[in-house]
């Protein structure tokens, strides 16, 4: 049930985006100690503010009233990925080319599972990360388990 609910709102939620001028960064539903939550996680270009945020609410609740694709009570929470957002896809490799990132491989590589580095280079393939020792190395991105950005 909770796959078939993501999966309507991502197909809302991305056809709504693009004209707002923002990009859906992650979806979360799930019960927690208080309930269910659906959480959506936005950014733009220039980050994300509490208006957009609210115009994103209204949208996805009216939404989901019309649609009923939640037969139960939930709390919708909208917001910012925050400065540790997580990095999906080569775009968004790209788009945060200088930043610094903390990256989780699949499988040790040497003995090592987590590198921490500035994000060089990119394609459609993979990035680099360049370490404070001056080395770099290349990520193919299905070695990667998990990525985000980091202080």
């Amino acid at each position: 049930m909770s796959d078939y609910v993501i999966e309507k709102i991502q197909e809302f939620v991305e056809s709504l985006l693009p004209s707002m001028d923002l990009e859906l960064v992650e979806i979360q539903y799930r019960q927690e100690n208080n309930g269910w939550v659906l959480r959506l996680f936005l950014d733009g270009p220039d980050g994300i503010g509490i208006d957009q945020c609210a115009k994103v609410s209204r949208e996805v609740s009216f939404f989901l009233d019309v649609e009923d694709l939640i037969p139960h009570a939930f709390n919708l929470e909208v917001s910012s990925p925050g400065l540790e957002r997580p990095l999906r896809n080569p775009a968004d490799f790209k788009r945060f080319k200088g930043k610094k990132a903390r990256v989780k491989v699949r499988h040790p590589i040497g003995d090592q599972k987590v590198f921490i580095g500035l994000i060089g280079d990119s394609d459609e393939n993979g990035f680099e990360l360049l370490f404070e020792d001056g080395t770099n190395n290349r990520f193919l991105m299905d070695q990667v388990r998990k990525a985000r950005l980091t202080l």
